[in-house]
């Protein structure tokens, strides 16, 4: 599947390359819709429960922690800026891959890119499950049940109101984040609530320095510290819907900086301020924990329906990307010819109903594992997920150097730094990689790669077999 690319305004020079007719999408994401799923990517599960882990791991050295990654997500969205706005499309990273790298790059990526939303999909939705037990004692795997046919319906619906549905979720983190900045601001200079006597910047360094469990103890976090940050990609799958890619896209990606700076970083700083790192715990959020110590509870509920939309906000990504990522792999060959097929709204039916059933897994695990379910599969929706980056950064680094030599036409959103930032950023991941080998906790996700990429280079090789004349199997 291709796109036009994008006009890089040169009269000479290489000329980008035609697309065949229309992806069949109707670009229906504004740039208001655009900029809050951009905004709302980087906010989510990882943040609003995964960190309540990784501060007893780390304690407020995660900051730094969250602060170094940052800036990494940030030369690895800039890498993906530079290749949208040579090529904007639908499915970008299998399709990127399949250009720069071949058949097999594409046909890997698609798959486990389309792998980690299926999987992240049931993570969201068993974290949100996990939030419905803090007012009603009902079993989390009716919770996740329900959760995924909502969702599941929305999708069907149309792409206008995916991203509405998108914008008001996080609308709602945006605006709750800020909320919690603020009164913690005001508990540490005015003194309000039961906290506002303990509360003071010096508990960041107090108890145990900001290392407290030492350098290693902040590496160990990193896995979850990148789990947290896992979507911000998404915009690169909406390319092929936004109404002016050309313009929304650089100004989307643009904005991860203070993103990061304000969510993550600022909030955590208020947060630990506040309340004492040693006082959160694994499996509770800390902004639900924070409220609770300063003896706000109604603030720990709003803040538990918070959390709750974050993860539905996630796993309603999870739905959208699914069937476009199928849609992008059978339209190549690479998939059944089944997810080919649209609505007459251009929704992709097949491949986010194959996948929707694929979520019911989380229904089961729910219901077998329901204290252990959410640490099941979040290290395998880090290391499927952290497989896009991968790809995004290796392909801008062929994609720059066959720029250089004139061979493409030069990308009018360069990234900064490049190559060098992301070299910078595969080393990163490549550390991530290694501390999760390390951690038993998240070893599990290593396993089970190997034999997914076994199960890949299989249907690969089989599939080329029987389809000998098929170009999606040709190098291009």
């Amino acid at each position: 599947m291709t796109s036009a690319q994008v006009d890089n305004g040169q009269a000479d020079g290489p000329k980008a390359v035609d697309a065949p007719a229309g992806e069949g999408y109707q670009r229906g994401l504004g740039a208001r819709q655009i900029q809050m799923i951009a905004i709302g990517g980087a906010i989510g599960t990882g943040l609003f429960l995964g960190a309540g882990k990784a501060i007893d791991r780390a304690g407020p050295s995660l900051i730094l922690a969250y602060a170094i990654a940052g800036l990494v997500i940030f030369f690895i969205m800039r890498a993906l800026g530079e290749l949208l706005m040579y090529r904007p499309v639908s499915g970008s990273f299998s399709e990127y891959a399949r250009e720069f790298l071949g058949p097999f790059f594409g046909f890997v990526t698609g798959w486990t890119y389309w792998l980690f939303w299926v999987v992240t999909g049931i993570t969201e939705v068993t974290a949100a499950a996990t939030y419905m037990t803090y007012w009603w004692n009902i079993p989390q795997w009716l919770s996740a049940l329900v959760f995924t046919v909502i969702l599941y319906g929305a999708n069907l619906i149309s792409v206008k109101l995916f991203g509405e549905l998108e914008f008001w979720f996080s609308m709602v983190k945006v605006t709750a984040i800020l909320g919690m900045i603020l009164i913690c601001a005001g508990v540490l200079t005015v003194g309000f609530s039961d906290a506002g006597d303990t509360a003071t910047v010096a508990n960041l360094w107090n108890d145990g320095g900001f290392f407290p469990e030492g350098i290693g103890g902040t590496l160990m976090t990193l896995q979850i510290v990148m789990f947290a940050f896992l979507a911000v990609e998404l915009v690169g799958v909406t390319a092929g819907e936004s109404k002016d890619p050309k313009t929304v896209l650089p100004k989307a990606i643009n904005t991860v900086p203070w993103r990061i700076a304000v969510f993550y970083v600022g909030a955590l700083i208020m947060i630990l301020s506040v309340v004492p790192w040693s006082t959160f715990k694994p499996g509770v959020s800390p902004f639900v924990a924070a409220f609770e110590q300063m003896g706000l509870g109604i603030g720990a509920a709003i803040v538990n329906f918070v959390v709750l939309t974050a993860a539905l906000s996630s796993c309603n990504s999870g739905m959208y990307s699914t069937g476009r990522m199928l849609r992008d792999l059978a339209i190549n060959g690479q998939g059944p010819k089944a997810f080919t097929k649209l609505t007459k709204n251009g929704l992709p039916l097949v491949g986010t109903t194959f996948s929707a059933a694929l979520m019911l897994v989380g229904v089961w695990i729910n219901y077998q594992w329901p204290g252990e379910a959410f640490n099941y599969v979040v290290s395998f929706a880090t290391i499927s997920g952290m497989w896009a980056w991968i790809m995004i950064l290796v392909c801008q680094i062929r994609f720059r150097s066959k720029a250089d030599r004139g061979e493409l036409p030069q990308s009018t959103f360069k990234a900064p730094g490049a190559p060098f930032s992301s070299w910078f950023a595969l080393a990163f991941i490549g550390l991530v990689i290694a501390m999760m080998a390390i951690d038993k906790d998240a070893r599990i996700s290593l396993y089970c790669a190997p034999l997914w990429g076994l199960i890949l280079g299989v249907s690969y090789l089989v599939l080329k077999a029987r389809n000998p004349d098929n170009k999606a199997f040709a190098k291009r």
